[in-house]
Order: C-alpha cells, then structure tokens, then sequence
C-alpha cells in the first residue's frame, strides 16, 4: 500500500508540472496552438456554437499513452 501511495504522488507531481508548462507555453506569444489545429471542427451560426476538437484529443491521447508507457517499463 505504501507503494501505491508513493506512485500517486509521484503521478500528482508530474501531472501538476504538466499543466504549469501547459499555462507558461499558454502566455506566450504564439503559444501551443492546442485546441486550434487542423482538424478541429468548429461551426459557429447566429445563435449556436459547436467545437469538437478531434485532432486535439487525438493529440493528447498519443502523449499520455506514450507518458504512461514509459511509467509502466519502469
């Protein structure tokens, strides 16, 4: 038990340092453009809004499943 409660903070770590890069990369100018890329459907009408973001969530399944294999080798 001592053991999974040392993983979650380590996780919790690297989960709170991910998003700190996430906010820093956010602010600056240019930025990360996730959230606008290629692929992205957006449809906006007089009084409706629709924002799907495939590319997006593709993306960031990609990085977590690569962050959370290479947790698991070690």
């Amino acid at each position: 038990m001592e053991e999974f409660g040392k993983s979650l903070i380590v996780m919790g770590f690297f989960l709170a340092l991910i998003g700190a890069i996430f906010i820093a990369v956010s602010r600056m100018p240019g930025g990360l453009p996730v959230g606008r890329l290629p692929g992205d459907i957006y449809i906006k009408r007089d009084n409706f809004v629709f924002y799907f973001p495939i590319t997006t969530s593709i993306l960031l399944s990609v990085i977590f499943s690569l962050v959370l294999y290479l947790f698991s080798r070690r």
